[in-house]
Formats: structure tokens, sequence, C-alpha cells
């Protein structure tokens, strides 16, 4: 009996400490990803903020560059034969990079340069360059020049290829950083994934060895006292907790490996459940299992997938104090199969659907926080389901949902 107690002492410790370095690991995951948003956000500000002050400097420049080139236009409109148009024409030359478009006083094009066109003939190329200087007319971009009294000059002009790029590098840069920060994210969390899968692997399999001997003592011992007192009438009891027993260390096991899954009868499954759960609990909680008249084949482990709703239920009955109604949902949809169990219990907040299936989470005053998580990777990593909170309401109850899909 003393070598029975320390082993179920240490198989509590070990649990404990699963549960406690999950609920660390969790934590620091969040402090992490905490802290690459806050990188990422302070990279956007200060990127966006440098490139706001570079992009209006160098559209100053152009400006003034294009208020030169507006001059060196008008001396080249108003020259007579003796003058020096040198000095005029290096600077009307020398732009190769601003898209400028001069008209005359009536609107229509005299010259332009730098401009991409997607026309060829002529017609079409005056449309598209009236169409280009509209543009720019309406962004503001034109410097009126007057030749004399009654004669001038529109110079339109549009920002170079280079401060376009410029202005667009910085969402590039952002665009980089958030797949960056994404990515990070996602290793840490894979990462995080694997971790706890080697947990549960390792709990499994010492859970499974832990239980052997004591399992195999009982057997023993209920075998001895079958023969010194055939007619008790309690020794079958104690059979069915010994077998209980067995199927808790089988689904240790199965959680240790990769269990073949097996046509099974869901409406079976969940009876079982329903007659556990009945013999172990008061009166005062009465289940009601509303199940389809045919019967249901899903493919499932079995062991499994009853440790799902028993869990479930365990925590229904907890969450009614004793004291409610408890009722499973069984049914067939055109895509999948469906389990839901609804209690009338405290309820859950809103803010706690996705927390109550993190390892260590629980509002209870005693236990581990360890039957959902158990509960969620038996359905989605084993089955390729989903389990969630479809609802609840604060004093009115609770309701979680199973979809298993169909093969």
């Amino acid at each position: 009996m003393k070598a029975h107690t320390k082993t179920y002492n240490n198989f509590v410790y070990l649990i404990k400490i699963v549960s406690f370095d999950s609920m660390q690991w969790t934590d620091r995951i969040r402090q992490v990803k905490i802290l690459l948003v806050i990188a990422a956000v302070i990279i956007c500000v200060a990127s966006l903020t440098w490139s706001h002050f570079l992009v209006s400097d160098l559209s100053q420049e152009e400006h003034r560059k294009m208020e030169v080139w507006a001059e060196a236009m008008r001396s080249l409109g108003s020259a007579d034969e003796q003058t020096d148009l040198t000095l005029v024409l290096k600077v009307i030359n020398g732009n190769n990079t601003i898209p400028v478009i001069v008209l005359n006083a009536d609107g229509s094009v005299q010259t332009y340069r730098n401009l991409q066109l997607h026309n060829e003939t002529a017609n079409a190329i005056n449309a598209e360059v009236q169409q280009l200087a509209k543009h720019m007319k309406e962004d503001e971009r034109v410097i009126r020049i007057y030749l004399d009294d009654n004669e001038f000059m529109e110079i339109c002009y549009d920002e170079s290829i280079m401060l376009k790029r410029l202005a667009r590098y910085p969402y590039i840069q952002l665009g980089i950083v958030l797949i960056f920060v994404v990515v990070a994210i996602f290793a840490l969390l894979s990462s995080k994934r694997a971790e706890q899968n080697k947990v549960w692997v390792g709990l499994s399999k010492e859970t499974a060895h832990q239980l052997g001997t004591p399992i195999s003592s009982l057997m023993a011992w209920t075998q001895v006292l079958r023969e010194t007192y055939p007619d008790d009438e309690l020794l079958p009891e104690m059979d069915k907790d010994v077998k209980r027993l067995q199927m808790i260390a089988e689904r240790f096991s199965k959680i240790g490996s990769l269990p073949e899954p097996q046509p099974e009868n869901l409406n079976e499954v969940i009876a079982h459940v329903v007659d556990y759960i009945g013999r172990r609990t008061s009166n005062r909680v009465i289940i009601t299992p509303r199940l389809p008249e045919q019967p249901l084949y899903v493919s499932m482990c079995a062991p499994l997938f009853e440790w799902v709703v028993e869990n479930l239920c365990k925590n229904a009955v907890d969450a009614m104090d004793g004291q409610g109604n408890i009722t499973i949902t069984a049914q067939e949809e055109s895509t999948r199969y469906v389990v839901e169990v609804a209690d009338t219990g405290k309820g859950i907040s809103k803010s706690h659907f996705n927390s109550v299936f993190q390892p260590g989470f629980t509002t209870k005053k005693r236990g581990w926080g360890l039957g959902l998580s158990l509960a969620k990777r038996i359905v989605e990593e084993y089955h390729g389901g989903r389990i969630f909170v479809k609802g609840s309401e604060i004093g009115k109850g609770t309701t979680f949902r199973i979809e298993l899909k169909k093969n």
C-alpha cells in the first residue's frame, strides 16, 4: 500500500510540474509576442516619420528645380538673336528625371519631357499628354510664366520616378517587417506546440507506466478476494473499478502514440459516458442524452473520445455545484458529426472562451487545468475535428461543441 501511495504521489507531482512548466512557457510566448509587436510598431512609426520628412524635403527640392527650369523657359521664350542661350539650354536639357509638360496660353501642348506614354499615334499621344497635364494641375503642380503682358505659358510637372519610389519604399519596408513578425510568431508557436507535444507524450508514457504496476497488483488482490469470499456482493464492483483503471491506463498509452481510428457507433460511445457519469454523480444531476434513432458510425478512437465527453461532463457537474441538468446531443450534418454538451452551471465569460483550453487554466480551487487541454488535443490532433465553446451565459450555463469531419 505504501508503494502504491508513493507511486500516486509521484504521479501527482509530475502532473503539477508539467502544468506549471506549460503555464510558464505560455507566459514567455505571450511576452515575446508582445515585444515583437511593440518592436514592429516602433520600426513602423520611425520609418514612416523619417520617410515623410525625406520625401517632403526632396519634393521641395524638385519644386525649386522646376522654378529654375520655368525661368529658363521664360528666358528662352523671350530671347532674341543676340541673347546667349548656353546656360538656358543647359538648364533645360539638364532635366532628365522630372516629368514636365509646357502648355501655351490656349492650353495646347508646346513640349514635354520625361513622360512615360502608352500610345503611338500623334493624336492619341496629344490626348494622353493633355490628360496628364490636367492631373498635374489638379495636384497644384503648375507654374505660370509670363512672356509679356498678354502671353504666358504653364509649366506642369510631376514627381520624379525616384521620388515616387522613395515614397512607396516605407510601405514595402513595413510589409517586410510585418512578414518577419508573423513568421517569428509562427515559429514561436510551432516551437511551443512541439515542446508541448513532447511533454504530453512523456507524461502519457510515464502515467501508463506508473499505473501498470498498481493495476496488476489490484487484479491479483481481487482474484485472491474472489477465491476467499466468492459470494461477496462488492467484488463485481471492485472488478468494474479495476477495469476502469485499465481503461485509463490504455487512454494514456494511446495519447503517447498515434491511435488507429476505427468505425464506432457514436450513440453507444455517448451511452457509455452517460452510464459512467450517472453512477458517480448525485441524483440532483440529471443527464439527458439526445441521440438519433439510427446509429452514427464515426471513425474514432473510442476510449479517447469517451474521455473527452467525460471531461466535459465532469466540468459541467463542477460548474453546477452538483445540481442541475446536462444535455448531450449528437447529430449528423451534411459534412460532419456534431456532439454538444450543455449544462445549467455558472457559465463562462466570453473573454475566457479560448483560454479554457490552455494548459493550467482553471477556475476551480482544486484542479490542474489539464482536462480541456487534453480534450482539445484529442479532438483536433487525433480526430482532425474541432472543439470550442459554442455559447455561454453567466448564471445560466455553457454549451461545448465538438465537430468531427466525415471521411
